[in-house]
């Protein structure tokens, strides 16, 4: 079993910027593939960005040059740089391990 902690999610003001952080357990990270979803009121998850094994990025096009998916496998990690933040992109954001697990989510709210 795999363990995910999210983290880095908060309130901001449109325009501005957040890092979302997901921590998990296990030797086997740096194999794995990792994304970030979301989830907006009313709407159903959507994949934000995923990167693979060998640092292959995707991105759904709504956040194409705003956001930033990097991982450190030396820290069994997964960040998300969020930037130019706007009231849309308001939701929780989900770090998926692979296509088995998933975290608890961290909310990101932008204020207009």
């Amino acid at each position: 079993q795999v363990q995910l902690v999210e983290s880095g999610g908060g309130l901001v003001q449109a325009g501005g910027s957040l890092r979302l952080s997901c921590a998990a357990s296990g030797s086997a990270f740096s194999i794995v593939s990792m994304a970030w979803y979301r989830q907006a009121p009313g709407k159903q998850r959507e994949l934000v960005a995923s990167i693979t094994s060998r640092d292959s990025t995707n991105y759904v096009d709504s956040v194409k040059g705003r956001f930033t998916i990097s991982r450190d496998n030396a820290k069994n990690t997964v960040y998300l740089q969020m930037n130019s933040l706007k009231p849309e992109d308001t939701a929780v954001y989900y770090c998926r391990y692979s296509s088995l697990y998933w975290g608890k989510g961290t909310l990101v709210t932008v204020s207009p």
